[in-house]
């Protein structure tokens, strides 16, 4: 036999006031996020769509290039509160927009041996369909970044594949040393609420940050140490008891 359970007025209100307040900072996040977009020269906001669960934003709708996709999740990703951007933006391009893949690819040849970050006859590039692959090894992080952002933005680029591996010249013997001293000179202190593994050429970072912005500038911190080539960034993003109670 089952009994019906009946709440009172206050009871209620109080088990229904997580939920309200999920909601409004749902809300809010959204709202700050479509405001961000707006803001950003480079993307017309108009034809993006933003939701929010959980701290999780997921954009959609279409956008004129691969340059724009990546603003637009850039611009989210600034938002504080934001844990993680989910991106199913597809990339429409405009008439005067349309490359063939054979042009493309002599243009992704000539950004990168102009490109004095990238070394020379290191990165082997392939277009099919107005996507580029990117494949090859370098000696360090910032060296693919730059590869990568040398052909990003290109005109015609519907998106990029990077497959690009590092293979550095030499290992640090401690790298966990280096990542912690690199953490003190950007931001002023320990970062005890961080902890590193190191394992070979593999770092391992976890933890709670308060933003992507802060998980993005510690990855950065573990990729200068000598001889990483793979650093997994098991960071996360929670939110402040500040914003969360606003």
């Amino acid at each position: 036999m089952s009994r019906r359970v009946q709440f009172s007025e206050v009871e209620r209100t109080a088990i229904d006031a997580p939920n309200r307040a999920e909601g409004t900072f749902a809300a809010r996040l959204r709202h700050e996020v479509e405001e961000e977009l707006g803001c950003e020269p480079s993307v017309d906001a108009v034809a993006i769509g933003v939701a929010v669960d959980d701290g999780v934003v997921t954009l959609s709708g279409h956008v004129a290039s691969h340059a724009e996709k990546i603003a637009a999740e850039h611009a989210a990703a600034r938002v504080r509160g934001v844990k993680a951007i989910v991106s199913e933006l597809e990339v429409k391009l405009l008439d005067s927009s349309q490359l063939t893949d054979e042009e493309i690819a002599q243009a992704a040849i000539h950004a990168l041996s102009w490109n004095t970050l990238v070394p020379a006859d290191r990165i082997k590039v392939w277009v099919e369909h107005g996507w580029i692959t990117l494949e090859g090894d370098l000696d360090w992080r910032y060296q693919k970044t730059a590869a990568y952002d040398a052909v990003c933005n290109l005109k015609g680029v519907r998106g990029v594949r990077d497959r690009v591996v590092i293979k550095p010249a030499a290992i640090s013997t401690a790298v966990k040393a280096h990542i912690e001293a690199a953490l003190r000179r950007r931001f002023g202190a320990r970062k005890s609420h961080i902890t590193i593994e190191s394992s070979g050429d593999h770092v391992t970072l976890r933890g709670a940050v308060s933003s992507l912005a802060e998980r993005a500038e510690i990855e950065r911190a573990a990729w200068t140490t000598p001889g990483v080539c793979h650093v997994n960034n098991n960071l996360s993003v929670i939110r402040s008891r500040a914003r969360s109670g606003r």
